[in-house]
C-alpha cells in the first residue's frame, strides 16, 4: 500500500475516474471508494486528503446519496466538486437551492480570493460547469472564493474545517486551469509529497495477480490491441507459464491481423498462444442481419462459443484476464451499481466469466487508454503495439452499416489499410487517437472513366482524445485527405465516393455502430 493517498468518494459522476487520473498525473496515488465508506474505515488508510465527486442527483432529494458526516471531523483536507461541494456545504450548515439559471458548459470564473486553492491563478479563467443546484445561502462559517455570472458561490472554503468546494469540474480538459487547482489542493493544502509513479501501480498489480492466482492457470483473450496486449504482458510478468492466451479469428479482422498476433506473441514473446479459427461460424451467423445491436449480440455469443471451445482444452484454468478499461465500464452502464447510461453492448465487462465459471482478473479496469500505454511502455512492449489505435471487439462488423458479407468486408478492409498507411506516411498516426473507415450502405452516382457508376460510400473517421470519454475530430490536412480519397476510389473496387466525418463525441460516438 502506498504511504499516502487521496481518497475519492464516488457519488455517481461519469468523471469520477477522471478525477483519480488527474490526481495520479500529479504523482499522487488515488483510490476511489463508495460514497458511504465510514470515517472509521478511512482512518485505517494513509489518507492525506479527500475529494467528493460530482453526481447526477440533487442533494435536496430525500434519496440522494450521502456520506458519513464524521469524515469532516477527521482533520484531513476535503475538496467537494459540484455535487460534492453542495453536499459538504449542506452538512456544514449552508443552504442549497435550485438555481434560477442552470449552468451547463463553459463559464467565466471570477476569483475573489487567490490564496490556497487558487494560488498562482489569474483573476478570471474559464471553467466547465454542469449543475442545476447551487449554494443559495452560505452562512458565516464559509468564505467565498470565486463567482460566475449565474453562481454567486462558485467556490468556497470553510473557516474552521479544511473543506473546500468548487461548483465546476477542474478535472476536465475544458477547465484549462483545472490541473493547477488540483495541484494546489494536493501539494499546498494536503501536503502530498508526489513520489508515486506508474511503476508502483504495475508492481502492485503484479503482486495482486500472483497472490490471487496461486498455482492455477489464467486464460487471456488476446486480440493484438494495446489493452489485451498490456494485460497479457502484465499477467505473464506475474505468473509466467501459468498464462495461456487465446486468439479468436472471427473473420472480421484487419488485413494480416491473425498472422501479426501469432508472430508477435507466439514467436517473439514465447507466450502460450492458442489460435481458434471461428470465422466461418461468425460470418454464417451474421448473414442477413442489419440491426447493429443484434450484430453485436451475435458476435458476442459466437465469441463466447469459440472461447469456450478453446478454454475447455486448458487444464486447471480458473481465471480469465480481460483488458477492460474504465471508459468501457462507464459506457457499458448500469452494472455493479454503475448509474451511467448503457451506451455500448459489445464490451465484455463481466459477461464471459459467468459463462465459463471463471474468476475475473481486470488489472486495467481503473485506467484510461493513455495510462495503459504508459504501463505498456514500462513493461517493454514494442512501440507498434503500445501506440496502436483501438480496434473494436466486434471488429469490422461495426464499421459496415447493414449486413456483413465477405465482399463488404473486403471493401472496408482495403479502405482501412489505405487510411492507416496514409496517416502513417503523413506522420499523423501518433497525433490521431483513432482512425477508421466505415462502409455506408448508400449508393451514389459517379463517373468512372467514360461510364456512369453507382457504387458505395466510404466514410473516414479520425479523432483526437486524451481519454476516449470525449473526442474531437482530427483536422487532417486537405492534401492528406485528398490522397486518402483518391487511393480508396482508385484501388478499392465498389467505392466511388469518400466523405470525412467531422462530428465530435458527444453527441456522436467514435464508432458508427
Amino acid at each position: 500500500m502506498p504511504r499516502e493517498m487521496i481518497v475519492i468518494l464516488d457519488f455517481g459522476s461519469q468523471y469520477c475516474q477522471l478525477i483519480a487520473r488527474r490526481v495520479r498525473e500529479h504523482n499522487v496515488y488515488s483510490r476511489i471508494c463508495k460514497a458511504d465508506i465510514t470515517a472509521k474505515e478511512l482512518s485505517k488508510l494513509p489518507v492525506k486528503g479527500m475529494i467528493l465527486s460530482g453526481g447526477p442527483a440533487s442533494v435536496r432529494d430525500a434519496g440522494a446519496p450521502k456520506c458519513d458526516e464524521k469524515i469532516f471531523e477527521m482533520g484531513i483536507p476535503i475538496l467537494g466538486i459540484c455535487y460534492g461541494m453542495q453536499l459538504g456545504c449542506q452538512i456544514l450548515g449552508a443552504k442549497i437551492i435550485a438555481a434560477e439559471k442552470r449552468e451547463y458548459g463553459r463559464a467565466k470564473l471570477a476569483i475573489v480570493d487567490k490564496s490556497e486553492l487558487f494560488a498562482n491563478m489569474p483573476d478570471s479563467t474559464t471553467v466547465w460547469a454542469s449543475h442545476g443546484d447551487q449554494v443559495g445561502e452560505l452562512g458565516d462559517d464559509f468564505v467565498k472564493l470565486a463567482t460566475t455570472g449565474t453562481c454567486p458561490f462558485a467556490a468556497i472554503r470553510h473557516k474552521e474545517k479544511d473543506f473546500f468546494g468548487v461548483q465546476f469540474h477542474p478535472e476536465v480538459a475544458h477547465t484549462p486551469k483545472g490541473s493547477l487547482i488540483l495541484k494546489n489542493f494536493l501539494y499546498d493544502i494536503c501536503g502530498c509529497s508526489g513520489d508515486w509513479k506508474m511503476s508502483d501501480l504495475v508492481s502492485e498489480a503484479v503482486e495482486t495477480i500472483h497472490e490471487q492466482v496461486g498455482d492455477a492457470k489464467v486464460i487471456c483473450g488476446l486480440s493484438g490491441g494495446v489493452d489485451s496486449s498490456v494485460v497479457a504482458s502484465l499477467v505473464h510478468k506475474a505468473i509466467g507459464e501459468q498464462l495461456v492466451c487465446i486468439f479468436v479469428d472471427n473473420g472480421l479482422l484487419r488485413r494480416n491481423e491473425a498472422e501479426d498476433v501469432v508472430s508477435t506473441f507466439g514467436d517473439h514473446f514465447h507466450i502460450d498462444l492458442r489460435v481458434v479459427d471461428w470465422s466461418e461460424r461468425f460470418l454464417a451467423a451474421l448473414g442477413g442481419i442489419t440491426d447493429p445491436q443484434q450484430k453485436r449480440k451475435i458476435i458476442g455469443f459466437e465469441f463466447i462459443e469459440a472461447f469456450k471451445s478453446a478454454a475447455s482444452k486448458i487444464a486447471n484454468a480458473k481465471f480469465l484476464a480481460q483488458g477492460t478499461l474504465y471508459p468501457d465500464v462507464i459506457e457499458s452502464g448500469a452494472k455493479d451499481g454503475n448509474p451511467a447510461a448503457n451506451i455500448k453492448l459489445h464490451h465484455n465487462v463481466g459477461g464471459l466469466p459467468a459463462e465459463l465459471g471463471f474468476e475475473l482478473i481486470e488489472p486495467l479496469r481503473d485506467l484510461f487508454k493513455d495510462e495503459v500505454r504508459l504501463v505498456g511502455e514500462y513493461l517493454g512492449l514494442p512501440e507498434e503495439i503500445v501506440w496502436r489505435h483501438p480496434f473494436p471487439g466486434p471488429g469490422l462488423a461495426v464499421r459496415i452499416i447493414g449486413e456483413v458479407t465477405t465482399q463488404r468486408l473486403e471493401i472496408v478492409r482495403a479502405a482501412d489499410e489505405i487510411l492507416i498507411d496514409e496517416i502513417k506516411s503523413a506522420g499523423l498516426y501518433r497525433k490521431i487517437s483513432q482512425a477508421l473507415a466505415v462502409l455506408v450502405p448508400v449508393g451514389t452516382v459517379g463517373v468512372m472513366g467514360d461510364e456512369r457508376s453507382y457504387e458505395n460510400v466510404i466514410a473516414i473517421r479520425a479523432v483526437e482524445t486524451p481519454d476516449f470519454m470525449t473526442a474531437d475530430f482530427s483536422q487532417i490536412p486537405y492534401e492528406v485527405l485528398g490522397t486518402i480519397s483518391s487511393r480508396i476510389i482508385n484501388e478499392v473496387r465498389g467505392v466511388n465516393r469518400v466523405v470525412y466525418d467531422i462530428s465530435s463525441k458527444p453527441p456522436a460516438t467514435i464508432e458508427w455502430e
